[in-house]
Formats: structure tokens, sequence, C-alpha cells
């Protein structure tokens, strides 16, 4: 776990009691990177020191795999059995929210009480792309990011076009957005996983949803297949919402 060896080991634990490992690292507003699967891998740790680099403090919530081990295929099969026998994750459900989401909206809002500025950072990639939108519901978050969002698994049109949100939440997600809260989505175009969820925000939130379109077959658009357009631009989009 070299990768992680500047980063300090701690814990949240939220108002029902649930606890789960953070990594921290940096100064400056707060940022929420949450890993893809199989899990916290060097590519992701790696993503997670260039915006520590760039002036934020990055909190890395572990909610599933082994922080530090490469991306193989048997932490990922392992990986994909521990969130499939889980109730915490949304794989094939439509209309519906990750529990899981409730957990990290309160580390978000632990990152803004203690961080102050106008709010906190909040990033999602492939399986947990979608998590950041569900964290905007609070209003700790406004800078919300997509890459690659990937649930529910994009089996059929209604599951690729659905963003992984309750009713409420998506009524809620909207209405930040109506009142000025952007949200960011990266994804190469030819990704089969995204599904059409990025037709589905462009019809929702309308020019509130920037979306960075990368050509191409590759998928993991800030680590594995990493795009320095896509780094960038989420940086960019950091540093425009959270220093004001």
């Amino acid at each position: 776990m070299a990768s992680l060896d500047s980063w300090t080991l701690g814990e949240h634990r939220n108002a029902g009691g649930d606890t789960r490992p953070t990594y921290r690292k940096g100064t400056g507003p707060g940022v929420v990177v949450i890993h893809e699967l199989p899990g916290m891998t060097p590519d992701v740790v790696a993503f997670g020191d260039e915006v520590v680099a760039a002036g934020f403090t990055v909190a890395m919530p572990v909610l599933f795999g082994k922080p530090g081990q490469a991306m193989s295929p048997l932490p990922l099969v392992r990986s994909l059995a521990q969130v499939c026998t889980n109730a915490e994750f949304t794989k094939l459900a439509t209309g519906r929210t990750a529990p899981v989401t409730d957990w990290l909206r309160s580390l978000a809002r632990e990152l803004h009480t203690e961080l102050g500025g106008p709010g906190v950072g909040a990033l999602g990639m492939c399986f947990t792309g979608g998590y950041a939108l569900a964290m905007m519901v609070d209003d700790a978050v406004v800078a919300p990011v997509l890459a690659q969002p990937a649930a529910p698994f994009a089996v059929g049109r209604r599951r690729a076009a659905d963003l992984g949100l309750s009713p409420a939440d998506q009524d809620a997600v909207v209405a930040r957005a109506r009142a000025g809260c952007p949200v960011l989505g990266i994804r190469y175009v030819e990704d089969k996983a995204v599904g059409t969820r990025f037709e589905t925000l462009h019809r929702l939130l309308g020019e509130k949803f920037l979306a960075v379109d990368l050509p191409g077959k590759g998928h993991a658009t800030l680590t594995e297949h990493r795009h320095q357009e896509a780094v960038d631009r989420v940086l960019a989009f950091f540093g425009e919402r959270l220093r004001g």
C-alpha cells in the first residue's frame, strides 16, 4: 500500500452509527473522491494526489475492496461479489438511490462543517459515478462530478437511462440545478457501460449539465484510461465552484 503511505487513515461515523474507513490528505476546500470497482486502486490514489496537488483537501472513503490493491481480474471478481450481495449498493433496480449515499452525504457535511467555504466537491467513478449526483441532494455538495456513471448496470433501455436516484432525489437534483448548481459529467462516447444516462441528464438539467465527451472506447476517464482533458476539466470545475 505504498501509494497510500502519505495519506492519513481515519473513519467517519454517521448519525445512524454506520462507520467506514477514510483516507485523507491535503489542505484547502474539501473534495470527496469515491473509488471505482474493484476499489481504491493505485490509479485512484494517484488521481486523489492530483486533486490534493491542485490545492484541495481530499477524503477518500473505503466502500469495498482492499485499499491500495492494483486492478486485476481477481480483485474485480471479489469486489463485484461484495457489492452484489450488499443491499447498500444498487445494481439493477431503477428509480432507487443506493442507501450507502446517506453515509456519503454525512461525510460531505462533516467535511464542509470543518473546512467551511461555499461547499465541497463530490466525485464518483464507474459503479459509484452516480453517487455524486445523489450527494448533490444535500446543500453541502456544490461541485458534483460523475465520471463514467455505470449503475444501475446498463442492461436494457430502462436501466441504461436510469440515474440511480429515487423520484424524490431526482426532483431535488433538478431543483438544485435550476437554482444554479451545475453537474459535470465525463465519459468516453463509445463507452456502453454509461448507457444513455448523459442523454437523461441533458434532458433533466439542460445547460446545467456540463458534459465532457471524450473520443473512443475507453472507460476509466480519470484512472486506468486517464485522459488529460478529463483531469483538467475536473480540477477547473472544483476550483470554480469551491473557491468562489
